[in-house]
């Protein structure tokens, strides 16, 4: 049996500097992006992404063919947050921002970090242009999180802008622009007076389900945990007391 070589292992940290230095360079770059609604340019290497994320492998596969294929056009990502999405592919870390925590193409462990980020900065966060921007399933993994450090109250508010954004950008009505993430938000965790206030409002404008606001009432009627007991009676680590949250018994997670 042949006995393994000696494994040498260089610097972690030239090596990252090395590749930093081909983010946006368009040095031996072999695919152009044009990103946002500026239409900002940003130079990248075909290889690298292809293999670094499932996502460019298959949006710069063999289709393109050899040599320096037309632009990529992503004009509804933000330039900001695409160039942090690259420099996690080239250098395995990427320093975020409140403002460029947005998109991730998929990628499990940066989407990971930026959850967390936003959980533990939920208010600011949520202030942002670049929520505003999330993707609906960006928002949709937010929306399922225990960990956010807000109330659910600031949550329908903030749900309630993302997705007027969304209406006047694609549109389409505020309530089908919500219709995928809507389902996240517990209502049951609002006081009575909140979910009357909110039911007014979403007769004005239509945003959630009238079913959905009906299963809340359902768990203020009943006054016990037992038949509500799931996430949309689960508080996050930001909901605030409410004097009926003590019937539905559902301790933190």
């Amino acid at each position: 049996m042949e006995t393994p070589g000696l494994v040498v292992h260089g610097e972690a940290a030239p090596f990252s500097t090395a590749l930093r230095s081909l983010l946006n360079n368009p040095q031996y770059s072999d695919v152009c992006f044009v990103v946002g609604q500026e239409r900002q340019e940003v130079f990248a290497h075909r290889c690298l992404l292809a293999c670094r994320c499932n996502f460019f492998q298959r949006l710069l596969g063999p289709k393109l063919g050899s040599g320096m294929p037309s632009p990529v056009v992503l004009s509804t990502v933000p330039a900001e947050a695409f160039l942090a999405v690259l420099e996690f592919l080239y250098t395995n870390s990427v320093r975020l921002h409140r403002h460029s925590v947005a998109v991730t193409f998929g990628l499990g462990l940066l989407q990971e970090r930026c959850i967390a980020f936003i959980e533990a900065h939920s208010q600011e966060a949520l202030r942002t242009r670049g929520f505003l921007e999330l993707s609906a399933p960006a928002l949709l993994s937010l929306l399922r999180s225990d960990k956010l450090r807000v109330d659910e109250a600031e949550l329908v508010l903030a749900a309630r802008s993302w997705a007027r954004v969304g209406a006047a950008v694609l549109e389409r009505p505020v309530a089908e622009v919500a219709a995928p993430v809507v389902r996240e938000l517990r209502l049951a965790l609002l006081a009575p007076a909140e979910l009357s206030a909110l039911e007014e409002q979403n007769q004005r404008e239509p945003l959630i389900p009238v079913e959905q606001i009906v299963e809340a009432w359902k768990c203020h009627a009943l006054r016990r945990g037992d038949a509500a007991r799931g996430a949309p009676c689960r508080r996050r680590r930001g909901t605030l007391p409410r004097e009926h949250h003590c019937f539905l018994d559902l301790p933190f997670k």
